[in-house]
């Protein structure tokens, strides 16, 4: 089984929502904290704007990480530029603003992050974000290598893989399903990130057996780390970035 290989290398642990736990979490903020702290790679949620326009952000409505209201899907850019993400974590982070893609993508560059961009649609969404989203990130990282791009939606990988014929996807699962090699093959995926909670030994004897790396989330513990490592398991999502900086 072959897929659209990673032109990076997969370290043992991704920084979760940017900068995990420590940081608000999407943020240039969590970039910048990831890269103090030693993390090769970050992973992010990214959803259209009213204007088409690819922001971080995992939930749909912006009340609980910002001092915005409504779903993101609804708001214009003029207004999520002038919001604050970062005062929910903490009033040490307030004025830190909400990223657009084109923000988070040029920094990841500057700092040397690799990225896995999650594509999270808003309802009704789903094949549209992964279109643009794909678009987007053949565009802005040009001249460097592409990140992994993963969905839980399968309509919108289909559509990233419609849109950009090289772009690395990876499918992202909560419960493994019995077609998770069909599908694999199908979107010719890098990577299977699955829940690290309900992973079994069976999916992943079949995905050495296929070459296919599997990530892990949210892995927050350093001895499950190890034991998911033992097992077979490539990489680790963790929020806890003080554990596992130079791990």
């Amino acid at each position: 089984m072959s897929g659209k290989r990673l032109a990076w290398a997969l370290p043992h642990v991704i920084a979760h929502r940017c900068g995990g736990a420590l940081a608000p979490e999407n943020t240039l903020a969590g970039l910048r904290l990831a890269a103090c702290l030693g993390f090769r790679a970050v992973e992010f949620d990214v959803m259209l704007s009213a204007d088409g326009t690819p922001w971080l952000l995992h939930d749909e409505t912006l009340e609980r990480t910002t001092n915005g209201r409504g779903p993101l899907a609804a708001t214009a850019d003029r207004v999520l530029a002038g919001l604050d993400a970062g005062a929910a974590h903490h009033p040490a982070f307030a004025g830190e603003p909400l990223p657009t893609l084109a923000a988070a993508a040029a920094l990841c560059q500057q700092l040397g992050l690799q990225a896995n961009v999650e594509i999270k649609p808003a309802a009704g969404r789903a094949a549209e974000t992964g279109a643009v989203v794909a678009r987007c990130v053949r565009e802005f990282w040009a001249g460097h290598p592409l990140p992994l791009v993963s969905s839980f939606s399968r309509a919108a990988l289909d559509a990233a893989r419609a849109s950009v014929a090289e772009l690395p996807l990876a499918c992202l699962y909560e419960q493994v399903d019995d077609d998770w090699r069909q599908r694999v093959a199908e979107l010719e995926a890098a990577t299977l990130n699955v829940d690290a909670n309900r992973l079994d030994d069976g999916v992943l004897a079949s995905a050495r057996q296929a070459g296919i790396p599997v990530l892990a989330y949210t892995v927050n513990d350093v001895s499950t780390a190890h034991a998911l490592r033992r097992r077979g398991v490539q990489a680790v999502f963790s929020d806890r970035l003080d554990l596992f900086a130079g791990f």
